[in-house]
């Protein structure tokens, strides 16, 4: 076999007696309704393949007649590979040796039937000019004729937590427990001052009703209109460029962990119209970046996906605020404030990278339930059509679609935020921190010159009234934090 994998070689397969099992299946946690770890499936996860071959691992314990795992019996020599690390050597091939190996044994052919591994082929090779056929692996080969399919399979008797999970995660639904903490503040009709006053000066989330009522995107932005006015323009989906039409057909038969999302930085350029169809709530329209002109970083994007998609953990470029309308469908909104790193996230220490080695889904599953005995819980909602949440700057959120969604969010700089936004661009590594711009180096000086242009005196306006809040509060708290000890309540001396 030609290809990456030629170096590797698979031991023989010893044949073994078919083992006699019952036909009762095991109710696991993942499929007893009863259970509190329970799950509900959706529709249409009967349809894949991977979900009638893999069962997860303990319903082999469990098992009380429990025969060899096929999984052991058909690796051969990628016997003692886990699961996650054997899928990233099956990445290293190319895609007819891929195909080839998953006719070598019953194992190989669920293994290789892992769709992330087709996803990865059909964007590296085709781009955005893909008409899905329900699985990557289908787009692939359906796309390429002259790979024959190996035939359907019955098979049973693969035990894989990993594999499993991943299927579960792409076919479950939201679980009620997930969607019903809901302890944001909601206000409707709020001033600007008291907008400022007491949410932006304090960086504190909210979630504004009735601040976007006026726009035309509200009434027009169905399908059609959209495929209208944005025919034969592609946007940005992912790695790839896509036109509407074709991320449509996409969306509308996905059924995975992580579905790509139409996330364009540039619609409004491609699709004047569209840009038309919406304005800046009054909130949010000092906006200092704009100083910039046509240098500015990328702010305003359009964001379209379907049920299951969404944005895994992450803090706004640019040490930015930004506010998100949704037009339609509805979003789960966890927000961490900046100093609570959520959990399974794991930052860099110069705050260069974040790891978040989960999807959505799976976070909810191994971490949402962790958060209830925190002190610090997130700030959690359900944004709707219509409703407008606003983010601070610095905090960690998570944001997963629950239905076909289409929303408009910006990041902006106010006066309230211009120091942080300063300090952030001038970082030792700035270069590495900074997104949304050709010129990372230099955006700061860039930035700091323009504003004291078109703003005179405001930088350092700024700092003073920075200083003398910081003075104040201390001032403020110095006698009994001086004088007691909160922690056991006698008096102390502090001189």
């Amino acid at each position: 076999m030609p290809g990456a994998f030629h170096s590797l070689r698979l031991l023989p397969l010893k044949r073994r007696r078919k083992c006699k099992r019952r036909r009762s299946r095991i109710r696991s946690k993942f499929s007893n309704p009863s259970s509190d770890r329970s799950f509900r499936l959706k529709t249409s996860a009967a349809s894949l393949d991977i979900g009638r071959f893999v069962q997860p691992l303990g319903n082999l314990f469990l098992s009380s007649s429990p025969c060899a795992n096929l999984r052991d019996a058909g690796l051969g020599a990628l016997r003692p590979l886990p699961d996650d690390l054997l899928l990233d050597v099956l990445g290293l091939l190319p895609a007819r040796d891929l195909a080839a190996l998953s006719a070598a044994s019953k194992a190989l052919y669920v293994v290789a039937a892992h769709d992330p591994l087709w996803r990865a082929h059909v964007l590296a090779e085709l781009g955005g000019a893909f008409d899905f056929a329900g699985s990557w692996r289908a787009t692939y080969i359906g796309r390429r004729a002259r790979l024959v399919p190996p035939r359907a399979l019955k098979i049973r008797g693969f035990y894989s937590d990993y594999l499993f999970q991943s299927w579960l995660c792409a076919n479950m639904e939201m679980r009620h427990e997930w969607l019903a903490r809901d302890n944001i503040e909601r206000r409707r009709g709020m001033s600007v001052e008291r907008f400022i006053a007491e949410m932006e000066e304090p960086n504190r989330p909210v979630l504004l009703e009735g601040c976007i009522d006026s726009w035309p995107a509200l009434q027009k932005w169905g399908r059609d209109y959209l495929l209208e006015v944005s025919a034969g323009k592609e946007f940005a989906v992912g790695p790839v460029s896509m036109t509407l039409d074709r991320y449509f057909r996409y969306a509308d038969n996905v059924q995975e962990e992580r579905p790509l999302y139409l996330f364009d930085a540039k619609f409004a350029e491609k699709v004047p119209e569209m840009g038309r169809d919406y304005e800046v709530p009054v909130y949010f329209r000092e906006d200092l970046f704009s100083v910039l002109g046509e240098e500015r970083p990328d702010y305003r994007w359009v964001i379209i996906g379907p049920a299951g998609s969404g944005s895994s953990f992450h803090v706004d470029p640019n040490s930015t605020s930004a506010w998100n309308a949704i037009i339609k469908g509805a979003k789960k909104w966890v927000m961490f404030p900046p100093e609570v790193v959520p959990p399974g996230v794991h930052p860099s220490a110069d705050g260069a990278e974040v790891t978040s080695p989960v999807s959505i889904m799976e976070w909810f599953m191994n971490f949402y339930s962790a958060c209830k005995t925190w002190e610090k819980r997130p700030i959690e909602c359900v944004c709707r059509a219509g409703e407008v949440v606003f983010v601070p700057n610095g905090w960690w959120h998570l944001v997963i679609n629950l239905e076909e969604s289409i929303a408009i969010t910006q990041n902006y700089v106010s006066r309230r935020n211009l120091l942080n936004v300063l300090d952030f661009l001038k970082k030792p590594n700035a270069s590495e921190l900074v997104s949304g711009t050709k010129d990372r180096v230099n955006l700061h000086d860039k930035f700091r010159g323009a504003i004291e242009a078109a703003h005179p005196g405001i930088i350092n306006q700024l700092e003073l009234e920075a200083q003398q809040k910081a003075a104040a509060k201390k001032k403020k708290a110095s006698f009994w934090e001086s004088a007691v000890d909160a922690n056991n309540g006698g008096f102390k001396f502090s001189f």
